[in-house]
């Protein structure tokens, strides 16, 4: 029996690492200058919504800079020998507590507005509408500054490093994503109500956000946390793909494990037995071909002729 691996880093980030990472404190700049210019004009003025926006963007703010010092820290640790195989899931890590946290800022906002509409309160609305205009400006720019790779929903079927999911970047975009949603559909009840008097059309809207949102965060929840628990997608077909490169001949696989290491990266243990081995190198040779597999250890067993 033989295995092989020489030595090598395990460095496993994904092809946009850094510039993800100067996007997400781009966007982190740009949200806390308007929630500091919200609160500011909003004790000014005694505007009590945009007092709350602004507060309502530190906590966005505080979710991105999850993001953030994820990227930072997978950076400078990639070539810590304590990572055995590499920091490339601290995103996935980042993504799924940043998930947590929507799914929570969704449950609250459904809640308040449940209350709102039980007590329901005066609405300046000229005002509100303005800083539901100027949240929702600066929520476009930054989901257009993060959404590179972060707008896939769907799984990469494409084996090479850039068709690669970030969740990281994911996560980022999807609080942008849903803190724009909440101001559009916040223009629309204001318009509403101003127009028709409909109170009650705004905690309506919220309870609509809130549920929108919940079921991003449980998207970006699966996703995350299937990389974390080295579950393989459905419909990936690199282990099918290695397959068909490995068993031919009288090359049989007996044991195969997948996993993703970083976005775009995937380690595999190939079990061969075959009636004429090999050294393991010549197997890792034929898999050299599939770009998404970063790291593979090959162990060959001769069978024995019946």
């Amino acid at each position: 029996m033989s295995t092989q691996t020489l030595e090598h880093d395990h460095v496993f980030l994904g092809a946009g690492h850094q510039r993800n990472e100067r996007r997400v404190w781009f966007v982190i700049a740009l949200t806390a200058v308007m929630m500091v210019v919200e609160i500011g004009a909003g004790t000014i003025f005694g505007s009590m919504a945009l007092v709350a926006d602004g507060w309502h963007m530190s906590t966005h703010a505080s979710a991105l800079l999850i993001s953030a010092v994820a990227y930072l820290y997978a950076r400078k640790q990639a070539r810590n020998p304590r990572f055995t195989f590499g920091t490339g899931k601290l995103g996935d890590l980042a993504g799924f507590a940043s998930a947590i946290i929507l799914a929570v800022i969704a449950l609250l906002m459904a809640w308040e507005s449940v209350m709102r509409i039980a007590n329901p309160v005066p609405i300046s609305f000229a005002q509100a509408i303005g800083v539901a205009v100027i949240g929702l400006a600066v929520n476009l720019v930054s989901a257009w500054l993060l959404k590179d790779n972060g707008h896939h929903h769907g799984h990469s079927h494409h084996h090479h490093h850039g068709g690669a999911v970030d969740n990281n970047i994911r996560a980022a975009y999807t609080h942008v994503l849903a803190d724009a949603l909440t101001s559009v559909l916040a223009i629309a009840a204001l318009s509403f109500g101003s127009l028709y008097g409909w109170l009650w059309l705004d905690p309506l809207m919220g309870i609509v956000g809130g549920f929108i949102i919940a079921q991003w965060s449980w998207g970006l929840m699966k996703s995350s946390g299937r990389v974390l628990l080295d579950a393989i997608a459905d419909g990936e077909e690199l282990p099918g793909e290695i397959r068909k490169v490995i068993e031919t001949g009288s090359d049989r696989i007996t044991d195969l494990h997948v996993w993703q290491l970083g976005p775009g990266h995937h380690a595999a243990i190939v079990a061969v037995a075959t009636s004429e081995p090999r050294e393991p190198a010549f197997y890792k040779a034929k898999l050299e071909i599939l770009d998404e597999l970063s790291h593979v250890t090959v162990e060959v067993t001769q069978l024995q002729a019946a």
